[in-house]
């Protein structure tokens, strides 16, 4: 199983600076390699505190000159805010001042706010998120591309920074739709995907969709990559818990908002937290996710495992105003004790037929 972390970089009022929060993301970035998490992801977002990061290629750039070994992943790079071809170059660039080590991550978009700002109509996101992502594939794949679209018409163009990864980097689809998982099956992407705050049946649900899509394409479900996006945190210590919780429901009710928001906030950019129909109680989300003490976080983990069959778990370690040494030895606590644990219980499964042992010190 892989790990990895996801850094959103979010903003939960005036009280954090922006530097700061950026600062934090890229420390806890460097630690999740020393840690052994076999990936970073970083998201985009524009015009709001919901994540500061404007570029998550920028960030991969800065990042492979501190890190060696650790994946540097886009999560994701919204298609229809970017100009393909000026893209593609940034895509070489990035993967070569990381030594190859980039992992491209792609999606259609979903903040009505931020697509306004760019001039693009959110209602096309799909279809434009679709016509540039053949336009990716076409200046990846050719020495020399043209495409003559709909929305983009490019003469005979050849990249200059290529990637070192060939024929192209990994290319990850957020697969929130049955026909962005049936392209994914189609041809040979990962899937990156998210149950929210939900439980195992979310996850049951999930799993029966990306099976539903690999059918339809012909393909055997394997031969998509699979990362879920999960809350985590493992921790004896109540406070902890309530305040990773807290900030989890702050992330997720930004989120929703942003939705439909069709308003400039007051300040600018700083979204009011606002309590919506879809909250769940701090003890519903304790049900739901892998959240509770060491042996909770390992068992539920490996019950999400047996349910979705994931290739890579995605834990968000970067929330809201969570404190950040709490979380620097969060993420050493993964890489001490939560990481090698499932993987040896995964090892002894697939190495024996019949169910994975019980552990000790439940």
């Amino acid at each position: 199983m892989e790990f990895a972390t996801f850094l959103l970089a979010a903003q939960r009022g005036y009280h954090q600076s922006p530097d700061i929060v950026i600062r934090n993301s890229i420390e806890q970035a460097v630690l999740t390699e020393q840690a052994g998490f076999n990936t970073a992801w970083f998201a985009e977002h524009h015009f709001n505190n919901y994540s500061l990061v404007p570029s998550p290629l920028m960030m991969i750039a800065h990042c492979a000159g501190l890190t060696s070994t650790i994946r540097l992943g886009t999560a994701v790079c919204v298609l229809p805010l970017y100009q393909p071809q000026r893209l593609l170059a940034e895509i070489g660039f990035a993967d070569i001042v990381s030594d190859g080590r980039l992992e491209l991550g792609v999606g259609s978009g979903y903040q009505q706010f931020e697509f306004e700002r760019f001039g693009v109509d959110i209602d096309e996101a799909a279809t434009v998120f679709s016509e540039y992502l053949d336009i990716l594939l076409k200046g990846l794949n050719q020495k020399v591309f043209e495409h003559d679209g709909h929305y983009q018409k490019i003469p005979p163009t050849a990249i200059s920074l290529r990637t070192i990864q060939k024929p192209t980097p990994p290319i990850w689809i957020a697969a929130g739709s049955a026909r962005s998982m049936r392209r994914a099956y189609r041809e040979g992407h990962n899937l990156f995907v998210t149950a929210f705050h939900n439980g195992l049946d979310a996850l049951r649900t999930l799993r029966e969709s990306i099976e539903k899509a690999a059918t339809c394409e012909r393909k055997n479900v394997t031969k998509a990559k699979i990362s879920l996006l999960r809350c985590c945190y493992a921790s004896d210590y109540e406070a902890e818990i309530s305040s990773y919780l807290d900030n989890a429901r702050f992330q997720r009710r930004l989120s929703e908002a942003l939705q439909q928001r069709r308003q400039q906030s007051e300040d600018g950019y700083m979204l009011e937290e606002v309590p919506t129909k879809q909250d769940l109680s701090f003890e519903s989300m304790r049900e739901n996710l892998p959240i509770g003490n060491v042996n909770r976080v390992i068992d539920r983990l490996l019950e999400e495992i047996s349910v979705l069959k994931p290739t890579q778990i995605a834990v968000q370690t970067q929330l809201g105003d969570f404190d950040q040494k709490t979380m620097l030895r969060q993420i050493e606590l993964w890489g001490d004790k939560i990481i090698p644990a499932i993987n040896a219980v995964m090892r002894h499964s697939s190495a024996e037929v019949g169910p994975a042992p019980q552990r000790e010190g439940r």
